[in-house]
């Protein structure tokens, strides 16, 4: 199967998915459950949900490195490195022609009315993300607990790493005292109240500039668990409230962007990197953000088989994924008093939830009608 011909064979799937794959990670997943799993054969079933399962037990975007996982499983390590660069260059390239046009005609009332509309629709596709996650996140009284302080501790201001990993540590807690016959000793709540003492931010100065950029989202690949949009809380904690590097506004625009765009949601460190530091600030904060994923995926493709019989892994990170609900909880109320601002942007918000939730519509049609309402509502109304 590692042939020179498997190698080749990689490029072409991976390329169309990095520009057709609109939706989101559950989106990119089925897609590639189509493509690989049903169509060519490449892996079986089961290879394809302990892939799955691995992403989701390391940090990085889960649909990146599952295609990673197939890349490699089809032609080896170089097969590794084409399939990820392959699924996320063109987000990439897409994403960096967004940035310029926006460095260029953002500030003008037609890209702003655009945005106007815009921008409560990304609130609405955080809402389904957060709705799907929270459903199998919060599975017990324990967990929701967990979730319910880590919820209190990010809107108090705590460092949002540290919130993951204490309610990773929290989580693992009873599996522990499982083996050790003592789990109906355990008094959730107060182990939970753990998570509050980490109202302080850790006082991290990372100064402004291309090396600042680069640590940066490197620190975000590094440590991000769950769904990319958990990249939402990092970016609202680290690069608006602590080293004020975005407005608020910025934050908003380059996560409309990544939603309008294919592939990766994290390619939206491409956007943010532009602005930053143009063409070299996109390219190091792509670079930054994905580079973990490749390592983690390389790291635990021999571990497959005891990362998914480990009961104490499985329990981490359900601990980080009840913290990673928790911070989108809190991203979602902050990010909402910036985008929904009266009533016509509360109804788009409002009906795009339900539309997302209820009826499975494709983000990207909703983000386009937000655009057009913004467009007409400043042609008609003058702004």
């Amino acid at each position: 199967m590692r042939t020179a011909g498997a190698l080749r064979d990689l490029a072409p799937p991976f390329l169309r998915l990095g520009l057709t794959a609109f939706g989101g990670p559950a989106a990119h997943i089925a897609m590639m459950d189509e493509e690989f799993v049903r169509r060519r054969a490449w892996v079986s079933r089961a290879d394809f949900l302990d892939m799955l399962g691995a992403s989701n037990l390391v940090p990085g975007p889960s649909s990146t490195e599952v295609a990673i996982h197939i890349g490699h499983q089809r032609a080896g390590w170089r097969g590794l490195v084409v399939a990820g660069v392959c699924f996320i260059v063109p987000a990439m390239l897409l994403v960096l022609v967004c940035a310029w046009a926006y460095a260029m005609f953002g500030s003008l009332p037609q890209a702003q009315s655009i945005l106007y509309g815009v921008k409560p629709v990304i609130i609405a596709v955080v809402l389904q993300a957060l709705w799907g996650l929270a459903r199998g996140a919060l599975k017990n009284v324990f967990l929701a607990t967990i979730g319910l302080c880590a919820t209190a501790a990010a809107l108090r201001g705590a460092n949002v790493l540290l919130i993951l990993v204490v309610a990773g540590v929290v989580a693992i807690i009873p599996a522990w005292l499982q083996k050790r016959r003592a789990y109906n000793s355990l008094a959730p709540l107060p182990a939970a109240k753990s998570l509050l003492a980490l109202a302080a931010p850790l006082p991290v100065a990372i100064p402004i500039g291309l090396g600042g950029v680069f640590l940066i989202f490197l620190k975000f690949g590094a440590v991000i668990f769950g769904s990319g949009y958990v990249l939402l809380a990092f970016l609202q904690a680290d690069l608006v409230s602590r080293l004020h590097w975005l407005t608020q506004a910025q934050l908003l625009d380059a996560v409309a962007v990544g939603q309008v765009t294919p592939g990766p949601v994290f390619t939206t460190a491409t956007f943010i990197g532009y602005l930053l530091g143009g063409i070299p600030g996109a390219v190091l904060a792509t670079v930054g953000i994905f580079l973990p994923g490749f390592l983690f995926v390389a790291a635990s493709r021999p571990l497959l088989p005891r990362i998914r019989g480990s009961r104490i892994a499985g329990a981490f990170l359900d601990g980080v994924n009840a913290g990673a609900v928790a911070l989108m909880i809190a991203v979602s109320l902050q990010l909402g008093r910036a985008a929904v601002i009266d009533l016509l942007t509360g109804a788009i918000s409002a009906l795009s939830a339900v539309i997302l939730i209820f009826l499975r519509v494709n983000s990207a049609w909703l983000i386009l009608a937000g655009a057009f309402i913004g467009f007409v509502r400043m042609s008609w109304f003058g702004g």
